[in-house]
């Protein structure tokens, strides 16, 4: 039997499977299970420096697929579900990958078996996680009221009810869901709910690494969005700022997307040489790496708005050669 290592190398490139051939058959355990989920916080690490990538999905893959070996092996039932759970785990992280790089119909895959996996775990937290990213991508594909509904799907999970943080989470993303469907009270109404529950949050309580990005400073960067798309560009631009001051250094790549949603809200109030200096930031965050297809897709919403309001404007010309300029390295 082989057991499989995933190692993520410091260049920040998911790395390939090393084999350890071991001498005999043996009963999976609690040391398989930890040695897998170390895995994908490595993976987790990777994905909130540089986002969603074709590497790191392969390997978020490769390791579903171990998993789902290794559970036919396991020492007891309670080790299968676990195992289960990690490979729910695992393939929702390829999916997020495939999100955030602007593949749908893989993440739409991923999502599916992600949601029956973590359904055979019995593993709430992968439930809400796998209807968290049904949410985004109904959103990205257009899907504004199915984007609602997986918003309440993931509300409607076990885990809200005894941990107010996941709560809260399924309340924003619903409000996102609102907000693009331009439901202007419905967004503030789940907004408001996100916002209650987070405060009755618990700091110290232990969760898995895809989560940790949530807390007081992505709220703020969803209320960014939210009070952009019903039209209070003002409120958009102080929760952009207080974001920014928040979010850590770590999350690159988040940083990057509240940077751009704050040049938006810049924008949309006609500060149009302050919106193209702060959308060059953007791509001094992500110096080194190729944008994520999510966040180029983003930007081409910043240039068409852009055009749009400012279409005789000397530094909106100059930003969009610049965007034409890093479209080209980075595709």
């Amino acid at each position: 039997m082989h057991r499989r290592n995933f190692l993520v190398a410091a260049t920040g490139t998911a790395a390939a499977v090393v084999p350890l051939v071991a001498a005999r058959p043996y009963s999976v355990g609690t040391t398989d299970v930890i040695r897998l989920r170390s895995g994908l916080d490595a993976l987790t690490a990777l994905d909130a420096s540089r986002g969603g990538h074709e590497a790191l999905e392969r390997t978020a893959l490769a390791g579903a697929t171990e998993a789902l070996d290794l559970q036919k092996r396991a020492a007891s039932q309670r080790i299968r579900q676990r195992l289960f759970s990690v490979a729910a785990n695992y393939t929702a992280s390829a999916a997020w990958s495939a999100v955030d790089a602007r593949q749908s119909d893989r993440a739409l895959g991923h999502l599916n078996r992600a949601l029956y996996l973590a359904g055979m775990a019995k593993d709430p937290v992968a439930e809400l996680q796998v209807w968290n990213l049904h949410a985004m991508l109904a959103l990205h594909r257009g899907g504004f009221w199915q984007a609602v509904d997986a918003g309440q799907a993931a509300q409607a999970t076990a885990v809200t009810r005894r941990d107010p943080l996941y709560a809260s989470l399924a309340h924003a993303r619903t409000a996102i869901g609102h907000s693009s469907a331009g439901d202007r009270r419905g967004a503030l109404r789940s907004l408001g709910h996100a916002e209650d529950a987070l405060a009755k949050a618990g700091t110290d309580e232990p969760r898995p690494s895809w989560v940790t990005f949530y807390g007081p400073a992505e709220l703020l960067a969803i209320t960014a969005v939210v009070r952009g798309k019903i039209g209070d560009a003002e409120g958009a631009e102080a929760a952009s700022h207080r974001a920014l001051a928040a979010i850590p250094e770590q999350y690159r790549r988040n940083r990057a997307l509240a940077t751009l949603q704050l040049a938006l809200a810049q924008l949309h109030q006609r500060d149009v040489d302050q919106a193209c200096g702060t959308a060059d930031r953007v791509f001094a965050l992500m110096a080194g790496d190729p944008l994520p297809g999510r966040m180029r897709s983003y930007l081409g919403d910043f240039l068409r708005d852009l055009i749009t309001l400012a279409p005789d404007s000397a530094t909106a010309r100059e930003w969009e050669d610049r965007y034409r300029s890093e479209w080209s390295q980075v595709r």
